[in-house]
C-alpha cells in the first residue's frame, strides 16, 4: 500500500511572487499552480535556455504560456519541457506547448509507451492511503497522448538537457517512470 510521507511546516520552500502567477522558491526555480498538479519553471526570468517540467490538465496551457510569457519574455520559448509522467494532469498541455514552441520534450524511457499513443495506463490502485484521490482515481483518463516525433529519453547518466548541474532520478511506483 502507498502511503504519503507527513513534512514538518520546516521542509517547506518560501515563495515569492514570480510573476505570471507563478511563485519563486529560488531566482531560478518557480512553479505555476494548476488544477491538481504544479508545473516548473526552472531558469532565471527573461534569460533563454528555461525549462518546463510538466503541463497540467486539459485547459492549462493558456496559462503556462501567459506565466511564461510574463516571466521570461514572449519571444522566448522554453529549451525543453521534461515530463515526469504522462498521467492527464501532467500531459494536459504537452501537445499543443511543444507544437507551438517547437520544442523537444524528454521523459523518462519506462514512460515512452503513455507519450507516443502506445499503451494507456493500467487501472489505478484505489486501496492505496492518501485521501479521496485514490478513490476517484478509477475515473480519471487513462489515455495516452502522442508526442512521438518530439519525444527524447532521458540520458541513463541522469543528467538534464539543458540544465547543467541538474540531475533526473528514478522513483518508480505512481507510475512506472
Amino acid at each position: 500500500m502507498t502511503v504519503q510521507i507527513p513534512l514538518s511546516d520546516r521542509a517547506l520552500a518560501q515563495d515569492r511572487d514570480g510573476g505570471g502567477g507563478t511563485h519563486e522558491i529560488a531566482p531560478d526555480l518557480a512553479y505555476l499552480r494548476t488544477v491538481l498538479v504544479n508545473v516548473v519553471f526552472i531558469g532565471r526570468p527573461g534569460q533563454p535556455g528555461w525549462v518546463l517540467v510538466d503541463t497540467g490538465i486539459i485547459g492549462s496551457a493558456g496559462a503556462i504560456r501567459d506565466a511564461a510569457n510574463a516571466r521570461f519574455g514572449s519571444d522566448n520559448p522554453p529549451a525543453a519541457i521534461i515530463q515526469t509522467h504522462g498521467h492527464f494532469d501532467h500531459v494536459g498541455g504537452l501537445e499543443s506547448l511543444s507544437r507551438e514552441w517547437d520544442v523537444l520534450v524528454y521523459a523518462h524511457p519506462l514512460e515512452a509507451p503513455y507519450l507516443t499513443g502506445k499503451a494507456s495506463y493500467p487501472t489505478p490502485d484505489t486501496k492505496a492511503d492518501g485521501g479521496v484521490m485514490p478513490k476517484l482515481a478509477p475515473m480519471f483518463p487513462r489515455t495516452p497522448v502522442d508526442i512521438s516525433e518530439r519525444l527524447r529519453l532521458l540520458s541513463e547518466d541522469g543528467s538534464l538537457p539543458h540544465l547543467p548541474g541538474w540531475r533526473w532520478g528514478h522513483v518508480p511506483g505512481h507510475t512506472p517512470g
